[in-house]
């Protein structure tokens, strides 16, 4: 009797050890959201202020306070007040439009457009006359400023989760192999802000070592214990038969008293979520997937951002590229063409001659033949890290993307896009399975999400990945958002030779 009453004690205080674990881990992922809502606030707080007062010299000067100027300088003290109220109402504070994605700085340009009706409504009723110019300069500058000042401060997040830190501690729930993908898939990249702790999988295999395998705290019954066990914050249940809706439904009340986050792995691949909708009927969560953007208005608009942006770029840089075309020629490493040709296949599988500045000795195409078993590459491309074919202007050129610039005369021509999938080789097309020629519906790109994602480092499967994420789920302001993340991904060079 005594044994038993030992044997329940100790049950009992394990469990409440683990109760306390998971409690800890979630109060530890709360404390720091809570505090990088908070610090968002003081910045949009005084971004809003700065946006007010400089709108405020700009269109008035900074002579003096002439008494219609008082309105305006109560205007300025209202105005961040109003902003930050409007990013509140367009829930741009909560957590899970946060961190990850362009839900965010959406959500920003929405608050930008209600202040603005704001302003007019306010405007209006009171018959209070607002000087026009004050309110183009205004609304622009807070957006364009916010927008900045948020991006700047989650790339400090990425930083940190870079180095291990803040990440949310995950257990993965589902079979061997779905487990073994994921958390590939999650240390390869550490932007979303999830580390992998442990797992829990099906009783009735047999297993061996298996590389990759996370720690397993037990079977898919154990999964509450687990959390404790693991110190986990959050649970991601990946497809998995012998999960179904009452034992998820379970499971979601035993992970809610330590308020751990639970997420569905979905098996579609690579569906972002602005082209899912939950639409339930009687009680069932229906998943919704629209068609990808391939034609239409907004097509046509990146049309026209391509042609004109690639344009201004090529008058604005016109110098800077002839003083790289002289060096490449009469450059040390063999004199030659400034200017390498090289014939790859667009849009609907339709061949053009790609623009770069020769990196290469001039016979490099017959020094490959020599070069060939020295390839590092998985794919039809050759990568050599230190490849001697290299000159010592082209390495600098690679070093930091310079060599693509004459791409932009592709771009006006309308053969490739400022952002699109990797342009390829014929040979790389002809090797292609069914599903990789998905890529060919859109314009290759001068950069893509191949080049911010890693660029040479990558393996021909993820970069081909990549260029079909960036093809289902492309939208302006993705484009964008890769753009801003070009110039990082060059300043830094990685995966760059």
């Amino acid at each position: 009797m005594r044994t038993i009453e030992s044997v329940k004690t100790v049950d009992l205080s394990k469990a409440a050890e683990q109760l306390r674990s998971g409690t800890r881990a979630s109060a530890a992922r709360a404390g720091w959201q809570n505090r990088y809502a908070l610090t968002l606030f003081v910045i949009d707080f005084v971004v809003g202020l700065g946006a007010a007062s400089w709108a405020l010299v700009l269109r008035f000067g900074s002579s003096g306070v002439e008494p219609h100027m008082r309105d305006y300088l109560l205007l300025t003290f209202i105005l961040p007040l109003g902003w930050t109220a409007c990013l509140a109402l367009n829930r741009a504070y909560e957590a899970r439009h946060l961190f990850v994605g362009t839900e965010e700085y959406a959500r920003v340009f929405r608050a930008g457009l209600a202040l603005t009706a704001a302003l007019a409504i306010v405007s209006f009723s009171f018959d209070l006359r607002l000087a026009r110019g004050y309110v183009i300069i205004v609304i622009p500058l807070l957006i364009l400023v916010d927008l900045g000042a948020r991006f700047l401060f989650r790339q400090r997040l990425h930083r940190s989760w870079a180095r291990g830190q803040r990440l949310h501690r995950v257990l993965l729930v589902g079979h061997v192999n779905s487990v073994v993908d994921l958390t590939h898939r999650l240390s390869r990249e550490r932007f979303h802000g999830l580390g992998v702790v442990g797992a829990c999988l099906p009783a009735d295999k047999e297993r061996g070592f298996i590389s990759g395998l996370p720690p397993v705290y037990g079977t898919l019954d154990d999964v509450a214990t687990a959390v404790g066990r693991s110190d986990a914050d959050t649970v991601i249940v990946l497809s998995c038969p012998e999960l179904d809706g009452p034992a998820i439904r379970r499971l979601a009340w035993q992970l809610e008293r330590d308020e751990i986050d639970l997420i569905l792995a979905s098996t579609l691949v690579d569906v972002a979520g602005d082209r899912t909708t939950i639409r339930p009927v009687d009680g069932l969560p229906m998943l919704h997937v629209e068609h990808p953007k391939l034609k239409g208005s907004s097509r046509a608009v990146k049309e026209i951002f391509d042609r004109v942006g690639a344009s201004m770029l090529l008058l604005l840089a016109s110098p800077f590229l002839a003083v790289i075309a002289l060096m490449v020629k009469f450059g040390p490493g063999g004199r030659g063409p400034a200017i390498f040709k090289q014939e790859r296949v667009g849009k609907d599988g339709r061949p053009f001659m790609l623009y770069k500045f020769r990196t290469m000795q001039v016979d490099a195409e017959a020094q490959l033949r020599i070069l060939g078993e020295l390839n590092e590459s998985d794919g039809a491309l050759f990568k050599m890290k230190q490849d001697p074919r290299v000159t010592p202007v082209g390495r600098h050129l690679r070093r930091f993307s310079l060599d693509e610039l004459p791409q932009l005369v592709n771009v006006v021509k309308g053969d490739m896009s400022l952002v699109g999938p990797r342009p390829p080789l014929a040979k790389e097309v002809a090797d292609y399975p069914s599903d990789m020629l998905r890529r060919l519906v859109v314009k290759p790109g001068l950069t893509g999400l191949w080049q911010v994602s890693g660029r040479s480092d990558l393996s021909w499967e993820e970069s081909i990945r990549l260029d079909l994420t960036y093809v289902e789920n492309w939208s302006l302001v993705m484009d964008l958002t890769i753009l801003a993340r070009t110039v990082s991904a060059v300043v830094r060079s990685s995966g760059a030779y």
